[in-house]
């Protein structure tokens, strides 16, 4: 069992949660997803790793499946359905609100989607945290906080998050309803100004972080080595950091430097990335994933693990004086792929 917790934030003040949450992702938007059981037991070991009347956070989306459709949350409606007694146990976050593969924050398009989510994930469990996963930037953030406010208090769903907002626009949409976490990317090979600025506004407005993608999207694990050692159909190969061998072995380079402090410590070098994100401050809530429950677990000891001064400053260094090549998405700016509005 692991021992530490975190609190949520903004109305989710009261909510005792596991120091590291799971993301669902990798169990259904993959070119060959994992069998019913197999998730199962991944998601019941991380519930069953904490400690009495500690839930675990959990996060999925509208759109997790290959085809875009719901086939995450049909996974956790027949989970639920076959274990009732761990609704109570999870904190479910979703994200939605997407249209045509993008941003859509108008009242109609938040409201089908909230119920397009519930009715996929069935009558047993209902939306704890609902976030656009994307700013919509015609239409202004205190508008899109009025429109969820209105699906709240409709009782679509408990608390409102973001997902890839800005320092600015996190402190604008706080100021209509309180929210309870901002969803953002951060990794020893993702973190500049805008993470910074982001986790240090929540901070002060008492919003939790929920890291995604924190261990690089497995780079960073040390298991993914060439192209080869990512399925064929596979999202990431249309990422450009993992788009050719040549960049994969360019940014080896700091693999190698987090695995040589991760010796040292006496931990795997995924525990270590994680060790890292929870210490960027108690609010930060990694958020990693996966299909197995060996793995899950393994996350999951980094909860317990505290990195002295001394390895945080070599991880730092690393992380200052790294030369990543590639982007977080498409060879986009940020701005391009509707991050950071």
């Amino acid at each position: 069992m692991v021992t530490a917790t975190a609190t949520l934030g903004g109305t989710a003040s009261s909510v005792k949660v596991g120091r590291l949450a799971h993301g669902l992702m990798n169990m259904t938007w993959t070119p060959t997803p994992a069998p019913d059981e197999q998730c199962f037991e991944a998601i019941k070991a991380a519930v069953d790793a904490l400690p009495p009347g500690v839930k675990m956070v959990l996060n999925s989306g509208e759109f997790y499946a290959q085809d875009w459709g719901t086939g995450n949350l049909q996974l956790l409606s027949r989970f639920y359905a076959k274990y009732p007694e761990y609704a109570e146990k999870t904190f479910l976050s979703v994200k939605g609100g997407v249209k045509n593969r993008g941003p859509d924050c108008s009242i109609e398009n938040l409201r089908a989607s909230i119920d397009n989510i519930q009715s996929a994930l069935g009558p047993i469990k209902k939306v704890d945290l609902f976030e656009p996963a994307r700013v919509d930037s015609r239409i202004p953030i205190e508008k899109q906080m009025e429109n969820l406010v209105t699906l709240l208090k409709e009782g679509k769903f408990d608390h409102i998050g973001l997902s890839e907002c800005n320092a600015d626009t996190l402190r604008r949409a706080h100021a209509v309803y309180p929210v309870t976490a901002a969803e953002i990317e951060v990794s020893p090979w993702s973190y500049d100004e805008n993470q910074k600025k982001v986790i240090e506004t929540s901070k002060e407005l008492g919003i939790s972080i929920m890291a995604y993608s924190p261990l690089g999207r497995g780079f960073l694990t040390g298991q993914i080595k060439s192209s080869s050692d990512i399925p064929d159909g596979d999202a990431r190969k249309t990422l450009t950091r993992f788009k050719t061998d040549e960049i994969m072995k360019h940014n080896w380079a700091i693999v190698e430097a987090l695995k040589a402090i991760s010796d040292q410590v006496g931990c795997t070098p995924a525990q270590l990335c994680l060790a890292w994100v929870a210490s960027l401050g108690p609010h930060v809530i990694p958020l990693p994933g996966s299909a197995k429950a060996s793995r899950i677990l393994e996350n999951l000891e980094a909860g317990d693990l505290e990195l002295s001064s001394a390895d945080l400053a070599k991880v730092n260094a690393i992380i200052e004086t790294a030369e990543i090549k590639g982007d977080r998405y498409y060879g986009l700016t940020d701005e391009e792929a509707h991050l950071w509005r």
